[in-house]
């Protein structure tokens, strides 16, 4: 049976401790991108794997990567060709192949930042990949993959497709679609509501499907 794999990214906006803390519990390893590694400490936590090249770390966190004696290091580099959380996630590849991946502070800072982070987690294929912040839950959904929502009516749901050629059918929600295309990073997805278990699946393309979880609580996956 594959793991689960939180990795913890550098984005300035910082998931809460609470989160991270249930997070780290849900999942089998944890891995820390550069600044990723200090939201960690500040909710007493720690990982097995820090992936980066320490240009946004804080000193204590600099101090701990230099140290390396409670986790494994990789260190890059800042004169490199691919982003922290690109290494990253080829670091969770290697060691723990077909993991799922649960993303967090991974969102927020940056707007160019923020969509290649999209475009990273979308590209990983290895298993199933969500994104886990304190306001929302997303799936990165790809051609025959579903998720299920149980527990969330009332909440709002959005999905939007990220990949040409996007076919999705969902139910359970206000509007239902059956089959449809979705133009890329078109708004046809956004602002729907749960009014039952919902299930949403993607028959062609790539799509990401947001779940704003303000009063949710549950697990990610």
């Amino acid at each position: 049976m594959a793991c689960k794999v939180l990795v913890v990214c550098g984005s300035p906006v910082v998931a809460s401790a609470d989160l991270l803390r249930r997070l780290a519990g849900e999942c089998d390893h944890v891995v820390a991108v550069d600044r990723g590694l200090d939201a960690l400490l500040g909710s007493g936590l720690g990982c097995e794997v820090y992936v980066g090249d320490a240009d946004t770390v804080s000193e204590a966190g600099r101090a701990l990567v230099d140290a390396a004696e409670d986790f494994e290091v990789e260190c890059h580099d800042p004169y490199k060709d691919y982003t922290d959380l690109a290494l990253a996630l080829d670091s969770v590849r290697r060691r723990w192949p077909g993991a799922e991946v649960v993303a967090t502070c991974a969102t927020g800072g940056r707007p160019d930042m923020a969509l290649s982070v999209l475009g990273l987690l979308a590209g990983y294929d290895d298993g199933p990949v969500w994104i886990a912040e304190d306001k929302v839950v997303a799936r990165i959904l790809r051609a025959g993959e579903s998720w299920t929502i149980e527990g969330a009516e009332g909440k709002t749901f959005s999905i939007i497709a990220i990949a040409p050629g996007t076919v999705v059918s969902e139910h359970g929600l206000e509007w239902e679609l059956e089959h449809a295309p979705l133009g890329l990073l078109a708004d046809t997805g956004i602002s729907n509501i749960v009014r039952s278990t919902a299930k949403i699946t993607v028959h062609q393309g790539t799509a990401i499907a947001y779940l704003l979880r303000e009063g949710f609580i549950g697990t990610v996956g």
